[in-house]
């Protein structure tokens, strides 16, 4: 009997079946596309209905744009408009560095085919590129000539990432015989954009690229810089711009129209030649400035644009220092230039009389030592008046008297002409010099001995002839001039007479008021600026300057000693370096009766003061028998006027107050208000030399 064959597999699904799991396939699949495009209606409601106000807003951002116009900055004109700092548009060729395609340097050799790009225009690339972002605009060439941008902007489309833009671009046409008191303007540095914005000014200068470095640039930044504007613009795709919706137009910064004539300061400049040094001349009546040099000097020109490495490096190695400015940063002893102002602290504190004769011998020791204090004349000059020692500028009289008065009663008096103190010139960066005192001195060598904290008597040997600790800028020797002139009516210096805002038809004038009138007596005024007219006749230290003068003149010469002469031995100017020898210093004003021009006169390593006294003389000449008179023409040749209309209108359209204005009157109350009634004033500290002598020989008048 046969055996049945085992089975084996499975056995196959009933039809029903497979008709039931397809149907569950198709349902899975259906509800799964069901809940997909569910998202998606849902994900498209929310955007098209929910999030619909906040996209639409969006999307008209990518559209429009709004974008910043930078004002026109604001010219500087001399007292007849004649412009000594302007704008002029020329157009620049730029590089966006993330838009080039391929090597920048590649890019460059090819632009040289349509271009002149000299090693300074490449120097000053490289150091732009390291300064600015990737996605700004990076001056390749600055002003192009029209040749140049016509024919690179034919072929521009070849080159991916560089542009062609129209600027505006800042020029001091007289160049170094501005620079100082100008100043320059510089692109705007990261220090200076924080300070923007602590100042909550960031806004102001959306679309600007350049601010005031140093000089009126600086000190009126904010007046002379303006108001951007805007354009609201529609954009494609590509970013390019389809039509101007609309406009906001810039406001031009304001004109500073100053005091100065530019005429009197290039005659000033001539005089000077290239003798280191300073001239500064002020009106006694107002206050205004209106000579200002400083030699040697530089082209602010070179800065605007940022200046290359070679350049800044031969200015700033130059032994010479032709970037510092001479008038209210150079530190000088004045010598015996201040010498009128001793005398009317002699004459104020009652130490002396005008009729008291004091003797002046050869040589004076205080008592009880044996070092001997010299005076110029060997011989001396005998049993002096005061005014008499001021003609002849006699050491030993001043020495004398000024150690028995002492520091401590001679310092308020001598303070109150400004001395020690900053003039508050509208300048930034002024020096405050050095009037010495117990209490300035205690704060010098705080970390001194007891002994060098300590006030010597015998310090005020030297300080009482202008020498010692004593150290001045020309600005506060020309300040304290006006003043005494002026008979104790004290002005603060500035340089600006006039902001004129065309955009609101607006003048406002820059006049501040006397800061204060010194108790002073009329009688020892007098006394005193008659000594100064004496020291330019017959026996006085400067007689050869005076002969001839046509008007009333005081002056006083000043020989100021820059390193000290060991007792016994004599000055000799050949046996010493050019660079100590003595400064020669000479201060003067005219007319006595009403002074019209006060001027202070430096030039290093000179020699005797007398050698510094023809500069004065010629420029007061000049400008009280040309210029007043108007014997000089005012056409000067290469220079155009400011187009500003109110330059000409007689009567200003409106005056106000501004914020400069309003800075000189709140400082002018403050120091009314510091002072005291006898001039106890406190002493002002300061900043001295490593070490000063506390004896000096005698000084050559």
């Amino acid at each position: 009997m046969k055996t049945p064959r085992q089975f084996s597999g499975s056995f196959p699904q009933p039809a029903h079946n497979r008709q039931r799991d397809f149907i569950w396939r198709l349902v899975a699949a259906f509800v799964f596309v069901l809940i997909f495009f569910g998202i998606l209606a849902a994900r498209f409601v929310f955007l098209q209905v929910y999030k619909h106000n906040e996209y639409v807003a969006q999307a008209t951002t990518n559209r429009i744009t709004l974008i910043p116009t930078p004002p026109i900055r604001g010219e500087i004109t001399d007292v007849n408009g004649v412009v000594l700092a302007q704008n002029y548009p020329a157009y620049s060729l730029e590089i966006i560095p993330n838009q080039v395609e391929g090597k920048e340097d590649d890019l460059i050799e090819s632009l040289k085919a349509y271009v002149n790009l000299t090693e300074d225009d490449l120097r000053r690339f490289k150091k732009f590129r390291a300064d600015y972002r990737s996605y700004e605009k990076v001056p390749l060439k600055l002003k192009l000539t029209p040749d140049e941008a016509s024919t690179l902007a034919a072929q521009l489309y070849r080159f991916k990432g560089v542009e062609i833009n129209a600027r505006t671009f800042r020029e001091y046409p007289f160049g170094a015989l501005t620079a100082h008191f100008l100043g320059y303007i510089g692109r705007i540095s990261d220090k200076d954009m924080e300070k923007l914005v602590e100042n909550k000014r960031e806004t102001a200068y959306r679309g600007t690229t350049h601010i005031g470095k140093s000089g009126l640039e600086a000190y009126y930044e904010e007046q002379l810089h303006g108001a951007p504007g805007y354009q609201e613009v529609e954009k494609d795709a590509a970013g390019n711009i389809v039509r101007v919706i609309r406009s906001d137009p810039s406001q031009t910064g304001q004109t500073l129209r100053l005091a100065m004539d530019i005429r009197l300061q290039k005659e000033a400049d001539r005089l000077m030649g290239n003798r280191r040094g300073a001239l500064v001349a002020i009106d006694p009546q107002t206050g205004g400035v209106l000579a200002f040099v400083s030699k040697p000097n530089f082209d602010p020109n070179v800065f605007i644009d940022g200046i290359d490495s070679d350049t800044w490096k031969s200015l700033n190695e130059d032994w010479q220092r032709p970037l510092i400015n001479r008038v209210t940063q150079g530190m000088y002893p004045p010598g015996s230039t201040f010498k009128p102002f001793m005398a009317m602290t002699l004459l104020e504190s009652g130490k002396i009389g005008q009729g008291t004769y004091v003797p002046a011998p050869g040589a004076w020791s205080i008592p009880g030592t044996k070092h001997q204090f010299r005076d110029a004349a060997r011989g001396g000059h005998g049993s002096v008046t005061l005014l008499r020692a001021i003609q002849v500028s006699s050491d030993t009289f001043f020495y004398r008297l000024g150690y028995e008065l002492g520091i401590e009663k001679a310092f308020p008096y001598l303070a109150s002409f400004g001395f020690g103190e900053r003039t508050g010139i509208d300048l930034p960066g002024e020096y405050r010099g050095i009037l010495p005192s117990p209490a300035w001195k205690a704060k010098r060598w705080a970390k001194g001995s007891e002994k060098q904290k300590r006030w010597n008597p015998a310090e005020m040997v030297p300080v009482s002839i202008g020498q010692g600790y004593n150290t001045f800028t020309p600005l506060q020797m020309a300040h304290a001039t006006a003043t005494l002139a002026n008979n104790g009516t004290v002005y603060r210096p500035h340089l600006v007479k006039e902001l004129l805002d065309h955009e609101n038809q607006q003048i406002t004038v820059i006049d501040p008021k006397p800061e204060r009138v010194l108790p002073y007596k009329q009688s020892n005024f007098n006394y005193v600026k008659r000594g100064m007219q004496l020291v330019l006749q017959g026996g006085g230290t400067a007689a050869k300057i005076g002969a001839g003068l046509r008007y009333t003149m005081g002056g006083k010469t000043g020989t100021a000693q820059v390193v000290q002469i060991a007792q016994g031995k004599s000055y000799n100017a050949a046996a010493l370096r050019v660079q100590h020898r003595d400064h020669a210093w000479f201060i003067a004003f005219a007319p006595v009766d009403k002074p019209q021009i006060a001027v202070a006169v430096i030039l290093e390593n000179a020699g005797w003061g007398v050698n510094a006294a023809p500069v004065a003389r010629h420029l007061i000449d000049y400008y009280l028998l040309q210029l007043k008179q108007d014997k000089v023409s005012k056409d000067i040749t290469g220079t155009r006027r400011t187009s500003n209309p109110l330059l000409q209108l007689s009567v200003p359209t409106a005056q106000r107050k501004n914020n400069v204005q309003a800075a000189f009157e709140a400082a002018a109350q403050e120091k009314a208000a510091r002072a005291h009634p006898d001039f106890q004033a406190a002493s002002n500290p300061a900043s001295a030399p490593a070490s000063a002598p506390t004896a000096a020989p005698a000084k050559r008048p």
